[in-house]
Order: structure tokens, then sequence, then C-alpha cells
């Protein structure tokens, strides 16, 4: 069982993953895969744009680097923390390589697949059911993700004033 101190750490590490993506100018989403015997496996940041791709997202890359490092495509027993609630391609990637714990930050109230929008999760159908913490550290995941946002909105204001030759709406 994870003690709060090993959550706390994992979603620090998760929250750092984050941080990359915003430097590059993605969305600020980062995920860590855990063994059961606590070591990281897999890291991952969002990187749609960089790679110009739709499954860049960061579950996905934490996901694939960890059956990469551990050699098995069942992640069994391991823990996926988040920043943002999962969507449902990286749901399906969760319940596919059968990763027990998902732990995630922020809701995602447009694409959220534990919850927000959807439940893959609970469907009773899917061969596996991981386990959901949700909300952990959400103000803080949120917080990144709205300064995120009103910084890009800024921007493409500023570009828009200098389009129309300074002047402002």
């Amino acid at each position: 069982m994870l003690s709060s101190e090993d959550k706390k750490k994992y979603m620090e590490l998760a929250f750092e993953e984050a941080k990359k993506a915003e430097a590059q100018d993605e969305v600020p989403i980062g995920a860590i895969v855990v063994d059961p015997d606590g070591k990281v496996i897999g890291r991952g940041y969002n990187r749609r744009e960089l790679d110009q791709s739709a499954t860049a997202h960061a579950e996905m890359i934490a996901i694939e680097q960890a059956c990469k490092n551990i050699g098995l495509w069942r992640l069994i027993d391991c823990s996926l923390f988040v920043t943002l609630e999962p969507c449902p391609m990286c749901a399906g990637a969760i319940i596919n390589s059968r990763i027990k714990n998902v732990f995630f930050g922020a809701l995602d109230p447009k694409a959220g697949a534990c919850g927000s929008v959807v439940d893959l999760f609970s469907v009773a159908k899917f061969n596996h059911h991981p386990n959901v913490i949700r909300g952990l550290y959400r103000e803080e995941a949120s917080k990144m993700l709205k300064d995120f946002f009103r910084e890009i909105r800024r921007k493409q204001k500023l570009a828009k004033m200098k389009l129309d030759g300074g002047k402002k709406d």
C-alpha cells in the first residue's frame, strides 16, 4: 500500500514531467508509472505538438516506457500518477496494460474517462478495472492548466493586436 508520502512524491514527479511539457509550449500534463516496489519505471509528458501525434499523451508515453523498461506489456500491480484525468484513449491503454492503481489530479470536463465525461473503468464488460483515486493535488494541477491556457490566450491577443496595428478590441 502506498503511503501518503509516497503519493506526494510520485505526484511531484508527475508535476515535474508536466513542467517539461509546459517549457516546450505543450499542454502541461505529466505521468509516472511506478512498479510494486516503488521504482519509477515510466515517465512521460504531453508531446502532441512536438511529435505531431494525436497519441503522444503523457500517459501513453509513460506506459510505453514502463513496458519497455520491464520487458512486458502487462503492468500488473503498477500504479500510474498523472496530473490530469485520463482521456478515453489513455484509459484504454491503462485497461489493456493492467495497471492496478490510477491517481490523478485535475478533472477533465471535456474528455475525462474516469467519471467526468464517461467512466470507462466501471464498464463491467472490460476485463480489467483499476482502482482510481481522483483529485490528488487537484488544486495544483488545475492551477497549472489554467495558468497555461491563460498565457496562451494572452499571447494570442497580443499577436492579434499586432496584426490589427496595435488596436485593442
